[in-house]
């Protein structure tokens, strides 16, 4: 197999996971969008408290995206 044949392949694949990552990433926004509303909520309006503050409604928002 040539360099430019396995070049193509290489982009082929590329797109694919692009594609894919894109589809489970709208998916697990949609699946999670209840705890993401929860922290749009609490960190409306907030600047570097929002780290503290919000604690809670992050973790739970990132343990729903990473199921």
């Amino acid at each position: 197999m040539g360099y430019v044949q396995e070049a193509r392949e290489n982009h082929v694949k590329k797109k694919v996971e692009e594609a894919l990552r894109s589809k489970m990433k709208a998916k697990a926004l949609k699946e999670c969008d209840q705890y993401t509303s929860k922290y749009a909520q609490c960190a409306s309006g907030r600047t570097f408290s929002v780290v503290w503050k919000c604690r809670e409604q992050a973790k739970e928002l990132n343990n729903c995206l990473h199921q």
